[in-house]
């Protein structure tokens, strides 16, 4: 017999030692993994919280950009239109001192002035259709409307 009652206890006892010994140091394992579990569930958490307040940031801060870029359109805008008001200011005095000055040099330079100024803003040149609509609104001579309709074009002329 090569396994006597001795020899089975005495493996038997070794078994339960190592598989004991095996069994401590698995738990010990798990024990650690479960600890670095907890701190890493702890760590997410963190992190979805700080995922929340950026992407809050984020929509603030894409709010607050469209509402500064709608700002400044407006702002650009109003500028634009006290431009033109100038320019149109500025046109009407030249008109004026023209009429009031004909013959003064720095009454032609403004009014050279004012045409670049209407040009830089990008205001076209009225055109001289030599059409006045002061004069039909109120005629210094009698109106005649044939002769009228004629020269705008509106009327064929009889030969």
């Amino acid at each position: 017999m090569l396994y006597t009652k001795r020899r089975v206890k005495k493996l038997i006892q070794r078994l339960q030692q190592e598989y004991g010994a095996a069994l401590d140091e698995k738990q010990r394992e798990m024990l650690l993994l479960k600890e670095e579990n907890r701190m890493l569930e702890a760590r997410v958490l963190k992190l979805e919280e700080e995922r929340g307040s950026v992407a809050d940031a984020l929509i603030f801060a894409s709010k607050a950009s469209e509402k500064f870029s709608e700002e400044q359109q407006r702002s650009r805008e109003n500028e634009e239109r006290e431009r033109k008001l100038l320019a149109e200011k500025c046109r009407d005095l030249s008109e004026r001192l023209q009429e009031k000055y004909p013959d003064r040099e720095d009454v032609a330079e403004f009014a050279r002035y004012t045409e670049q100024l209407r040009t830089m803003l990008g205001e076209e040149e009225e055109e001289d259709t030599g059409f006045n609509m002061d004069d039909v609104i109120a005629p210094k001579q009698p109106l005649d409307l044939a002769k009228l309709c004629r020269d705008l074009g509106l009327m064929e002329e009889n030969s």
